[in-house]
């Protein structure tokens, strides 16, 4: 029996099937970043590893999704569905296997590239697929499908957090890895019945050249940037190179030669608007994962001096996004996609810089606000490109999604960086001003600027020779450190503001034009 049929013979029983085992699919990748968001500290300690080490293990788990999101988005027409997801479950669930018998950083970082890549491959077949299976509701549904991320966030977390305190500490780090399998081997047994839909690109009998000159040029050059540099950053961390230090703009100047024959070879610029949506992806994943790190810095001291568990954090914000994410079918009814993307900014430009000043119970409402902010970031553009650039097939919807992690990490979280680097350093040379020793130039961006080097600092506060006086400089660089999380947030307030201006500016475009609809691909003569 054929396991591919058209979406329009797929029974609503054969459809619900294979939406939720795609669900469950994502849902793993969130049980495995939950690990590494609780478990981090402890295997880092039992393995004796730097904290160096543990962001880089985490790291792997996440700047390999674009690879196989991509390179997946161009062969699963020809592939299919089934032989992909089936090498994703290998991947999760090798992941949790070989986290659980790791004896090494080396083994770690290995368990958590399988995790990155098998998420990646997830992202490849779960998006085009449920676009294909409901083409005309795909914001609706690709909505609903990401609820899938934070529910295996809060499910992960809340596993690991029942497991310790009704199992005790002798269950240990290793157990928890293994959360992962369950999810894994459910979504693999309820897709081995399935029938996977035909994309819906190759329904219509758009040629395969057609989808590739979708994203053209200028979607080629910007992703082909940001997959170079990043793929270099891991070598050279991984000692495989030593990096040059001008390696940003030389990895701008690669990408622009990849895009520049990817151009020639398709005969396409790209969509101007599929591009701007790419280049839109860097705030929107600055908003929404960027600030994360900071926010939770935050929420931290709060919730020890309620005595909470720190990770209930992660719950409380992946909880908001769980519920308004499954609900988003009744909003979408009265407001379209550029629309939600501009009001889900206006929530989390005011919920970021109440969050910059808030104290005690204000933090949870600022955190509310934030959090229903995020909620609609990623699926919305996820469901804009699949309804306006159907042609592009699964190639579009995932190098928009590849462009946004890929941001995240690159530009996003070091510009954050920057201006929390910015904040000690004007803080404590203010009142500490030969500290100054203490400080190296950086550039990023072509914006330099002062850091202090927190080594350095160490090393000059050891060397004060009165006690108080070095009493006084490490309260300085304590306070200032904690001033500066609040500073970030309030800079990152510029990330949403644009945001709303650039997606309010798309909504009137499509009023002015007759409003926002989807295109259908049939109605093309295709």
């Amino acid at each position: 029996m054929s396991t591919i049929a058209p979406a329009t013979e797929l029974k609503e029983g054969e459809k619900r099937l294979l939406f939720w085992a795609s669900f469950l699919s994502l849902t793993a990748a969130g049980f495995g970043f939950a690990f590494r968001v609780a478990m981090g500290g402890d295997y880092g300690a039992a393995m004796a590893l730097t904290n160096h080490q543990v962001g880089m293990i985490f790291g792997a788990s996440l700047w390999p999704i674009a690879i196989t999101m991509i390179g997946f988005s161009l062969v699963v027409d020809r592939t299919g569905y089934k032989i992909p997801m089936l090498a994703a479950f290998l991947l999760q669930a090798g992941s949790g296997v070989g986290t659980y018998f790791a004896q090494s950083y080396g083994g770690l970082y290995a368990a958590a590239l399988c995790a990155g890549l098998g998420h990646g491959i997830v992202e490849a077949v779960i998006n085009p697929v449920c676009a294909a299976v409901y083409p005309k509701e795909k914001t609706k549904w690709l909505t609903i499908l990401h609820a899938a991320w934070p529910a295996g966030l809060v499910g992960g977390t809340l596993l690991i957090l029942l497991a310790s305190k009704f199992g005790g500490e002798e269950l240990g780090w290793r157990i928890h890895a293994l959360w992962i399998v369950l999810p894994a081997f459910a979504y693999l047994l309820m897709y081995l019945p399935c029938k996977f839909p035909v994309d819906e690109r190759v329904k219509a009998g758009v040629p395969y050249m057609d989808m590739l000159r979708e994203v053209g040029f200028l979607g080629a050059t910007l992703a082909s940037f940001l997959l170079v540099y990043e793929i270099g950053n891991q070598a050279a961390e991984l000692k495989f190179w030593s990096r040059p230090e001008s390696w940003f703009n030389l990895s701008l100047y690669i990408g622009l030669g990849i895009g520049v024959l990817y151009g020639l070879a398709v005969r396409a610029v790209g969509k101007p608007l599929f591009f701007l949506m790419c280049l839109l992806m860097i705030p929107v994943a600055t908003a929404e994962l960027g600030t994360d790190q900071w926010i939770k810095e935050l929420m931290t001291p709060v919730l020890e001096g309620m005595n909470w568990e720190p990770a209930l954090g992660i719950v409380f914000s992946a909880g908001i996004m769980l519920f308004f994410r499954v609900f988003a079918g009744g909003i979408l009814k009265y407001i379209s996609p550029p629309a939600l993307l501009c009001v889900s900014g206006i929530f989390s430009a005011i919920g970021l810089f109440w969050l910059s000043s808030a104290t005690g119970a204000a933090i949870f409402i600022a955190f509310t606000l934030y959090a229903l902010g995020q909620t609609y970031y990623w699926p919305c553009v996820l469901g804009f490109t699949a309804e306006r650039y159907p042609r592009g097939g699964a190639l579009t919807l995932n190098t928009v999604s590849a462009i946004g992690l890929l941001s995240s990490g690159i530009i996003g979280g070091q510009l954050l960086g920057v201006a929390f680097d910015e904040s000690i350093h004007g803080s404590v040379i203010a009142e500490v001003p030969a500290i100054v020793v203490a400080a190296e130039g950086k550039e990023f961006l072509g914006m330099e600027h002062e850091a202090l080097i927190p080594e350095k600092v160490n090393l000059y506060i050891a060397q004060i020779p009165d006690a108080a006086e070095k009493t006084r400089v490490e309260g300085v660089y304590s306070d200032a450190r904690g001033r500066a999380g609040r500073d970030v947030l309030l800079y990152a307030v510029r990330f949403p503001l644009v945001l709303i201006l650039a997606f309010g500016l798309i909504w009137l475009w499509f009023r002015s034009r007759g409003g926002y609809k989807p295109v259908e691909l049939e109605s093309e003569g295709s």
